[in-house]
């Protein structure tokens, strides 16, 4: 192995200490020297250690110790470098890097410039985890008060996974057997070293959605992957998709690996599915078992309002026996009817024979005489006040006075006698037509005539066989009796008021 150190020891020295051929350096001269050759010698390397000093200043690069229990080793990562690196590093966790050493003139000092970083197996791994979740813990991101509930029946559900895998083709295929519902997909790579960034940004994205008809704000998300290794699922370890995921205003199930597979995105989120199908199913109801459930509700509704209706409908009928028979409501006015009936003259056969005996006089009346007679009787009484003497006259004119004044007295008399007839005469007769049995017609009874013109008042005249007629109020109709009447109890026959014939009333004849 060729060193190009500048001097050979050998050769440093000579008889008597003095020094000979000796060549002078600078500081830089030989700083540059040994950085060659240590960069020569150790241009590539992997050294595998555990993380002592990790110290992030504002420029973005990654000041740290790799260390063991003999020897500690400075490092640097640069800006670029740690942006790509799959996992951050933190104190404390066991690692593989691979790099290239070098030295730092400024401090005398070499240091491991690293290109890449992977946990030192999985016990380390799952150390970092455990650390990760404690710290995220404490901080109340895993608490049970902060999650949400889920929807019952989401209008559009977002997916963040991987749009070429069979995470999102059995999702798709469990929502439409189940229900089918609108799915807004956000493609991201759910493994690599780039998977967590885009998972927080494709969260942070769908909640950031105002909401429009071509691409509506959704109401649940689902995170999903399918299994692997837990490098594989490392992504949803880290912080920025536990934060974005705890930063969700929109309901976030996680469905990440299988079931046994836990990451830290299961902690934060509002609901953990086993598995991306189990998300779905979660996610939205059978739809079928939801239309029989409301089938089952509709007939429960049903059933309830026709024993609501039974209810009411014996409760009438129990009020219905409480109350009176029509025919013991109307015996009563029919019976007053019948008396007021018999009462009350006939005014056609008190007024016909009056007006037969004025149509015969005014007949025989000849019409000169009818004439004559006004004209005659002026004469007549200038006659009389010629023959009669004037004390006599002056009786008479006062006779007349009087007879006038009489006359004055008794024609009012006459008139308010008249009016009151004729107002009582109104109101008997709104009586009988409120109280005859055509106002009960009128109110949908009928009436049972038999075959000689006579109602047949009883059940024992209802004979089978019988023909009888119908009256309602707008008409009759023919019918026949069929069956024997039942045993009933028989109703006092009514007194059929008599007719009294025109002149032999109680009243006097008005002519």
């Amino acid at each position: 192995m060729s060193t190009d150190w500048p001097f050979d020891q050998e050769s440093s020295q000579s008889t008597g200490g003095a020094v000979a051929n000796v060549a002078e350096y600078t500081v830089s001269e030989i700083s540059s020297a040994l950085r060659r050759t240590v960069e020569d010698t150790y241009g590539h390397v992997r050294v595998r250690g555990e993380l002592g000093r990790v110290s992030r200043p504002g420029s973005g690069h990654v000041y740290l110790d790799l260390k063991d229990d003999k020897a500690v080793l400075a490092s640097v990562i640069w800006k670029g470098v740690a942006k790509g690196l799959r996992i951050q590093p933190e104190q404390g966790l066991e690692v593989i890097v691979t790099g290239k050493l070098t030295t730092y003139p400024g401090q005398s000092k070499y240091q491991l410039i690293i290109d890449s970083m992977e946990p030192a197996g999985l016990g380390a791994l799952m150390a970092l985890l455990e650390e990760r979740r404690k710290k995220l813990a404490a901080e109340g991101l895993f608490d049970d008060t902060r999650k949400q509930a889920i929807p019952y029946l989401p209008r559009v559900i977002g997916v963040v996974t991987s749009p070429t895998g069979a995470v999102i083709r059995d999702i798709m295929h469990r929502l439409h057997d189940r229900f089918p519902t609108r799915v807004l997909v956000w493609p991201v790579r759910v493994q690599g070293e780039k998977s967590a960034g885009e998972v927080a940004a494709g969260i942070r994205g769908l909640n950031a959605l105002e909401g429009s008809e071509d691409l509506p704000r959704p109401d649940l998300i689902i995170v999903a992957r399918g299994g692997g290794s837990l490098e594989d699922l490392w992504g949803f370890n880290e912080e920025e998709v536990v934060r974005a995921a705890a930063a969700s205003e929109i309901p976030l199930i996680s469905a990440v690996g299988h079931e046994t597979d836990w990451t830290l995105i299961d902690y934060v989120a509002d609901e953990r599915a086993p598995t991306p199908t189990a998300a779905a199913e979660l996610a939205v109801p059978v739809r079928a078992d939801l239309v029989a459930f409301i089938g089952d509700l509709a007939g429960r509704k049903s059933r309830g309002l026709w024993r609501v209706m039974e209810q009411g409908r014996s409760a009438l009928r129990a009020a219905a026996r409480g109350l009176p028979r029509p025919e013991e409501l109307l015996a009563l006015p029919r019976q007053k009817l019948d008396t007021y009936s018999a009462r009350l003259p006939n005014i056609a056969d008190l007024t016909a024979l009056p007006k037969q005996q004025l149509r015969a006089l005014g007949g025989r009346l000849p019409l000169a005489l009818r004439a004559n007679t006004q004209g005659a009787r002026a004469r007549k009484m200038q006659a009389a006040a010629r023959l009669v003497p004037a004390p006599l006259q002056a009786q008479v004119q006062r006779f007349q006075s009087e007879l006038q004044k009489l006359h004055g007295r008794a024609s009012p008399a006459f008139g308010r006698a008249l009016t009151q007839r004729r107002a009582a005469l109104t109101s008997h007769g709104k009586l009988l037509a409120s109280l005859g049995y055509r106002s009960v017609l009128n109110r949908g009874y009928a009436l049972i005539i038999g075959p000689d013109e006579k109602p047949v008042r009883s059940a024992t005249d209802a004979t089978a066989g019988l023909d009888v007629v119908l009256e309602f109020h707008d008409g009759r109709a023919a019918a026949r009796i069929e069956g024997a009447p039942g045993p009933t109890t028989a109703a006092k026959p009514r007194t059929k008021p008599v007719a009294k014939e025109p002149g032999k009333s109680g009243q006097g004849d008005l002519f």
